[in-house]
């Protein structure tokens, strides 16, 4: 029997990545400033509009100038040069959802669902197509092709073989902006040389009925926010585990970290990946929830492929170490300190850098994990 995964991955410049950059920005901006700045701004991006939305609490400068500034070294900072016409109508947090986040209380900002999830198919403890489909972006944005234009997206298909117990690369989409006098043989030919690279590298091999497909409709010469719309939050699939595993209804981008959908899930991403990092699992998945106002979770469930590990003796271990209040994970996180314009742009998961504190690997957690369930693999 086959069995064919498909994840995608999109470019720093798709017009819903722009928003979610701007909207990023404007955090950064404001808890750069003030730590304790309430966030929830949102962006919305047409041709040359940009219009800011949400509730922003601060005392950080966010006069016509600043935003202005915030905003075109945003475009400026992945390849968009043009002087955008800004409608803001952000205003200030609900006095009633501040009742419950203010320090006295130290409660959710909301009501949700987080997800972690982790494998160890890849050296960034995600999934083989999500992490295949990143890395030809990446690729391909970094080379900095002077033909090739910032919006981009890429489509991994991989076919499972259980007799064989094997997974081969099916297909590979790249849409990708280019310049008047590229020609689609040409574009082809130079996507295909560095998805070919990047096979070799991950050490991946192509099936028999292989399919590379660059631009199916032939050209892409107007992208980013002047071919289409961009919206803040649009890309939470994106944005999490691709088609590996479930994700909350919450968008992450423009958010502060009393904001669960950020804080708690970047916690669920770090505990799934220390548990597959301990080697007590293949595969995990973390589910969370949180009520406005309320500190402690609502509930904790941990998913993993290993049935001999005891779940309850695990979540216990977890509770003992963490503190999973947003207070809690803030202060273990240092989520007041993230440079979150760069999480946008490089991703929130599988990134091996310092400044993702919940990419880290916890050696005293892992050590414990292995002497608690050293028997149980």
């Amino acid at each position: 029997m086959k069995e064919y995964i498909t994840s995608e991955f999109v470019g720093r410049g798709h017009p819903d990545k722009l928003a979610d950059l701007i909207s990023d920005s404007i955090l950064t901006h404001c808890l750069a400033t003030d730590k304790d700045s309430r966030v929830a701004c949102e962006t919305m991006v047409k041709d040359d509009y940009v219009v800011l939305g949400g509730e922003v609490t601060t005392k950080a400068d966010l006069s016509e100038t600043a935003v202005r500034i915030v905003v075109t070294e945003a475009l400026e900072s992945i390849g968009y040069h043009y002087t955008p016409r800004i409608i803001n109508i952000l205003n200030k947090q609900s006095p009633d959802i501040a009742l419950g986040t203010n320090d006295e209380i130290g409660g959710a900002g909301d009501q949700g669902i987080m997800f972690g999830f982790a494998c160890n198919e890849t050296p960034e403890y995600m999934g083989l197509e999500y992490a295949l489909a990143r890395r030809i972006l990446r690729r391909l944005e970094s080379n900095g092709a002077e033909d090739l234009g910032p919006d981009m997206k890429s489509q991994v298909t991989s076919v499972y073989d259980e007799e064989s117990d094997t997974k081969k690369i099916h297909r590979v989409l790249v849409s990708i902006q280019h310049t008047e006098d590229k020609t689609i043989e040409k574009l082809r030919e130079y996507v295909g040389k560095n998805v070919d690279q990047i096979l070799e590298e991950m050490g991946l091999e192509k099936d028999d009925d292989y399919e590379l497909l660059v631009n199916p409709t032939g050209r892409f010469v107007v992208g980013g926010p002047f071919g289409d719309s961009g919206v803040t939050g649009r890309k939470i699939v994106v944005d999490q585990y691709g088609e590996n595993a479930r994700v909350g209804g919450g968008a992450f981008s423009g958010k502060d970290p009393t904001k669960v959908d950020r804080s708690a899930a970047y916690m669920c991403r770090f505990l799934a990946k220390n548990i597959v990092a301990s080697g007590i699992a293949d595969v995990c998945e973390i589910e969370i929830s949180y009520a406005i106002g309320i500190a402690k979770p609502l509930s904790f469930n941990i998913i993993i492929d290993n049935e001999y590990v005891d779940l309850d003796k695990l979540k216990e271990i977890i509770m003992n170490r963490y503190d999973l209040t947003p207070k809690g994970i803030i202060k273990f996180l240092d989520l007041k300190n993230v440079d979150y314009r760069e999480v946008c742009k490089r991703g929130h998961y599988g990134i091996q850098c310092d400044d993702f504190s919940w990419e880290k690997i916890d050696n005293e957690f892992i050590k414990e994990l292995e002497e608690e369930f050293k028997y149980d693999n």
